[in-house]
Formats: structure tokens, sequence, C-alpha cells
């Protein structure tokens, strides 16, 4: 019997490598740069990306031990994320670097070997294996566009881009949980354009409420890394457009999104 988790560990793993080597050959300096993301560097972005790959190795593995990471993150909901970024990127470049291979592998392998059909605690919902490294992989590729975006790099978008729309369509409800809205009721259709051309659907056909647009900038919508006035995203129905206005595919706090260009 397949492995579930198998392919999409396979794209985290692409998807790490890519991250990793806009930063691999950068000089002390670099590290420093600032990134979109208020307040935070080069650095930064990959020392979150360690520190969430620690914690979820601990969900998987030690559930005791992450029950604390969460109950600490519960009493300061607002500062624990800034606070794990900040103790990272305190070291030096080459340190940090090494760090978070070493933690990625080791999740990896964690989430190879994980029993079919267990689940993991998390910040939101308890997570199966493939969807954990759905969400990783939904967030290496986030922060691995604020470090592009503060190197002036342009990535190409890939096929995995599907697992980041994936997990930002099946978020649709926490984003008006979270915010304290009623999720509507009915099920949206969401119609996405590929870079090659391809046709990525969820929901039903005949939904009333309708999403439509390019992969890459609904992915952009949903990680918060673009303001949906600069995006290609499109709703029909009062409640698809109120959505886009709040979408998020990552656990935790309502995020202040990106300002639009201009503002």
């Amino acid at each position: 019997m397949s492995d579930p988790a198998a392919p999409i560990l396979d794209d985290l793993r692409s998807e790490s490598e890519e991250v990793d080597r806009l930063v691999a050959e950068l000089d002390d300096a670099s590290w420093s740069l600032p990134t979109p993301a208020a307040g935070w560097t080069v650095a930064h972005q990959i020392a979150h990306l360690a520190w969430t790959d620690t914690a979820s190795l601990l969900a998987v593995t030690d559930e005791a031990a992450f029950a604390d990471v969460a109950a600490k993150a519960l009493a300061a909901p607002d500062s624990f994320v800034d606070e794990g970024a900040d103790a990272g990127a305190a070291l030096p470049p080459d340190q940090l670097l090494a760090h978070w291979r070493e933690g990625r592998d080791r999740l990896h392998r964690a989430l190879r070997s994980a029993p079919a059909g267990a689940r993991f605690p998390w910040y939101g919902p308890p997570m199966s294996a493939p969807s954990m490294a759905t969400a990783r992989l939904m967030e290496t590729w986030a922060h691995g566009q604020d470090i592009a975006d503060a190197l002036g790099v342009r990535r190409e978008p890939t096929a995995r881009l599907r697992h980041v729309a994936w997990i930002g369509v099946r978020a649709r409800d926490y984003a008006y949980l979270v915010r304290g809205e009623q999720p509507p009721a009915a099920p949206f259709r969401v119609e996405l354009t590929g870079e090659e051309g391809q046709l990525w659907t969820y929901g039903p056909e005949d939904a009333t409420q309708r999403v439509t647009g390019p992969a890459l900038d609904f992915c952009l919508l949903v990680t918060q890394r673009a303001h949906r006035a600069d995006l290609g995203v499109r709703a029909e129905g009062a409640d698809a457009d109120r959505w886009l206005d709040i979408a998020q595919a990552f656990a935790g706090p309502a995020g202040p999104g990106r300002p639009a260009k201009g503002d």
C-alpha cells in the first residue's frame, strides 16, 4: 500500500532545497536584509522555519513536550512567534542554516515513519502526516517568498503550488472563525489556473459563490504575501468576496496582511 504522505514529503524536500539555495551563499550582510514582514530580516525568516520545524517534530514524536510549547504560545499569542524568530536570528548565519537543515531533515524522517492514520496535535486542529507535510510546505514557500522579495529574486512557480492552494481552500472556515465570524454554510467553487494552463478545481461545479484566477496569485493571497488589490483573483458572490478579504492558509491569529502597492 502506497504512503499518502510520500509525494507531499518529496515536494516539501524540494521546496526546502529551493529556499536553501536562496540563502546558502549569502554573505553576513545579506542575512540582515529586511524582508516584507515588519521587523524580520532574512535570518528571521529562516529562524522561523527552523523553529516551526522543531515544534512540528515535537508534535510528531513527543506530544507532552509539544503541549508545553503550545501552552507557552497560548499564554503569549501576540509575541511567541516573534520571540522564536528573534532567538534564531541571533545565531551566526552558518549555525542558523545548519540548525534549519538538521531540523527539517529530522522532521522529514519522522513524518516518513509515522504510523498510517496517526494524527498529531497542532496550534489549530490535529493533523495527519500528509496534512502536516502540506502545512510545512505552505510555510516554507511563503517565507521563501519573503526572502526572494528581500533579495529581489523572482522564483519560478512550480506544480508544488497545488499544495498551497489546497490548504488555502481547506482553511476557508478557519479564516472566518479566527476573526469571530460565522463561516458560510454553502461550499464555494474555486477554479485556479496553473502556470502551464492546468486547471485546479475545488468545490461543487454548480456553487453560486465562486473564486477564480491564477494559482500563484491565489497562493500569494491565502499566505498573505500580497494584497488582494494587486492580484488577479476574482470573486463572484458576496460571501466569496468577503473570503478574499480575510483568507489565510496558516494557523494562529489573523495576520495584518500586506498593504497594497502604492499605499
